[in-house]
Order: structure tokens, then C-alpha cells, then sequence
């Protein structure tokens, strides 16, 4: 992805695209502000896509019980009518206070200059598990892989899938008869007991049949290269044999950990790794900046997803008198607001 040196001129920017950010952007749009989000992740979702799912959530009001998945797609339909601008695959590195009182937040490939800026950033920014081999390092980024934006860099080449859930058989399966089909397809898991859904594995089993995928068990313990190039790797097998597998291109997906990243660095006040916050507006120590979900912190603070609404409801609040001092503040209802009810296009 190439940077694109035009910062993006907005009221409002979103850090993170998990429910607690997706519902953030619907709240702000309610108050009539348009927000840009930005996630390190290549879909919404966060932690509800990511970690659990397919795994019912039980305690979401008016819903008996939702998958993450299906709870991700019904808040992306919830905001919908608001058209927030989505940038995935973006982690925030730097956010810096301007001269007339907005904020510069910059990504590797964006910048964004904005009035108020909402962290609903989890327990911090969900990044690829690195697979520690040695020299593995050294091709990363050109034939070794954590997040593809493109599958079609791999068509027509061998790869290698690591992993044992949903996204390494789903990436795998796609190169194994996608429109950009690659030469050969591996999956190799430690174990030969594989986490993903079912439907995901009916397919896999379908592609092994017809030798489209080759399954391997076993980790890798080194690698073979020629020049700058990663030639093969070495995989040890449970039965203590040693597989020499040519590649061209290794795509690895063992899954993603939070790391607090970059936020430490903003100069925000913080206790014991969370953001602190005012609780009647979620405003950090910086004017201009919230903080909402699991980032922040405060008394009584309590890490479920019913208290992250809560707090994106009241931020959404607290920008709009932020932005528009003048603004009466009258508390509107969506059941009997002319207004908000065109701003949500049923009207």
C-alpha cells in the first residue's frame, strides 16, 4: 500500500473498529458528526472476530445470544446509514497536537487531521504472531508473510500456509482455488487437530482429496536459502523425521496478539497500562481525545462490551459540545426526533 501524503481533514477519527469503536462511530453519527475509523486489523471486528468468532456472547441487550461475528455485522448494519470512511490494515504511530487545537494523527500510509479523536483500542493493537526461526526474519515482507492485503502476489507460486484455525485454512483454500490460484499449496499445523469452522474444514478436506492442498504436521526448525532468496524450510514431524519442503512463499497465520504499541507514547496519562479518563465524558487528559472500551480506566471500571457502549454513547456527547460549544444540548430521542431519524434515513 502506497502513502498517500494528503492528510484526511475530519471532526472525528476512531482508533479501532471492534464494537465498542463501531458503536462510537454510530453514536457520533447520531450527534451528526462523520467519523473516519482506522483499525491495524484488515476487517472490523477486533477482538470479537479475531479471538472468539463463532463463540456466543450472552450478554449483549435484546440479543439472547450472538456470535462475534454475527455481533460485528449487525453493528457495521447499525452504522451503515452514517457512512463511516473505513482504513484497515493501518496501526496509529504517532498523534500530535497542532497549533489551532487539532490533532495530527499519522499511520505509515496516512495522515489524518482531526478535531477529536476516539481510542477504542482494546487491550491494545491486535498484531500477527511472529514465527521465531532463525534468519526467518530477514524475508519478511517479501516472501514471508503475517497479512496479505493481496492473495495475487502468490499465484503461481509454492506456499506454505502455517496454522491450525480459521484464517490459515480459509487462506489456503483460497490459494488452492481462487482466481489466483498458487502453484502448490501446504498447510502445515504442530498438531493434526485443526480449530477452524466447519464449513472451513469441509472444504479443506475436499481440496486434500483432490490434492490441491497437501496437510503436513510438524514445526519448523530451519530454513535454506540462496542469496536473498528463501529456497525451503525444514520441518521436524512428531515421528522425529526432518521434511525438506521448496517454497517460494511462506504465509504465516498462528493468530494475533495485543500489544499496547504506540498509545504509551502520546503523552496520555495513564495507570497501569490503561488510559485515564473522566467517567461523565470519557475525555483523557488531553482536550480533545476520549478513550473508550478496554483502554481506559476509571472507578469502578468494569471490561464487557454493554460498559464500552456506555462510554462511546457518553464521548459521542461530550465531542459534540467539544465541537459545537453554542449547541443547545437538548437530549433528542431516535423514537421521536425528526432529526436524528433523517440523520439515520428513515425519513
Amino acid at each position: 500500500m502506497q502513502s498517500d501524503p494528503t492528510p484526511i481533514h475530519t471532526d472525528a477519527l476512531v482508533i479501532g473498529a471492534g464494537p465498542v469503536g463501531l458503536f462510537q462511530a454510530f453514536q457520533l453519527g447520531l450527534q451528526g458528526i462523520h467519523a473516519q475509523v482506522v483499525d491495524v486489523l484488515e476487517q472490523a471486528g477486533g477482538q470479537c472476530s479475531e479471538l472468539y468468532p463463532d463463540k456466543p456472547i450472552y450478554d449483549i441487550p435484546g440479543l439472547p445470544f450472538s456470535t462475534g461475528r454475527e455481533l460485528t455485522q449487525r453493528l457495521l448494519e447499525q452504522v451503515a446509514p452514517f457512512k463511516p470512511a473505513f482504513h484497515f490494515n493501518q496501526q496509529v504511530s504517532q498523534v500530535t497536537r497542532q497549533v489551532d487545537g487539532r490533532w495530527l494523527v499519522a499511520t505509515p500510509n496516512q495522515e489524518f487531521l482531526t478535531r477529536t479523536l476516539f481510542i477504542a483500542a482494546g487491550v491494545g493493537a491486535f498484531v500477527p504472531k511472529e514465527l521465531k526461526v532463525d534468519g526467518l526474519a530477514a524475508f519478511a515482507g517479501r516472501q514471508l508473510f503475517y497479512r496479505l492485503n493481496r492473495l495475487a502476489h502468490l499465484a503461481g507460486q509454492r506456499v506454505v500456509v502455517v496454522g491450525g484455525e480459521d484464517s490459515a485454512v480459509d487462506n489456503a483454500v483460497v490459494l488452492a482455488k481462487g482466481p489466483h490460484q498458487a502453484a502448490s499449496v501446504t498447510l502445515l499445523h504442530r498438531r493434526d487437530v485443526l480449530q477452524a469452522s466447519p464449513q472451513a474444514l469441509e472444504k479443506l478436506a475436499q481440496l486434500r482429496a483432490s490434492g490441491r492442498i497437501t496437510f503436513i504436521t510438524g514445526q519448523i526448525t530451519g530454513i535454506e536459502a540462496q542469496g536473498d532468496r528463501l529456497t525451503a524450510i525444514a520441518v521436524s514431524t512428531p515421528n522425529d523425521q526432518t521434511l525438506n519442503l521448496p517454497l517460494d512463499a511462506l504465509l504465516v497465520c498462528q493468530g494475533i496478539s495485543p500489544k499496547l504499541g504506540p498509545i504509551a507514547d502520546w503523552g496520555l496519562a495513564m495507570e497501569r497500562k490503561q488510559l485515564r479518563v473522566d467517567p461523565a465524558t470519557f475525555a483523557t487528559s488531553e482536550a480533545g481525545i476520549y478513550a473508550v472500551g478496554d483502554i481506559n480506566s476509571y472507578p469502578g471500571k468494569k471490561k464487557l462490551i454493554v460498559c464500552g457502549f456506555h462510554e462511546a454513547t457518553l464521548a459521542a456527547f461530550a465531542a459534540a459540545a467539544y465541537l459545537n460549544p453554542q449547541a443547545s444540548g437538548v437530549l433528542q430521542y431516535t423514537t421521536s426526533s425528526a432529526l436524528l431519524q433523517q440523520r439515520l434515513g428513515v425519513l
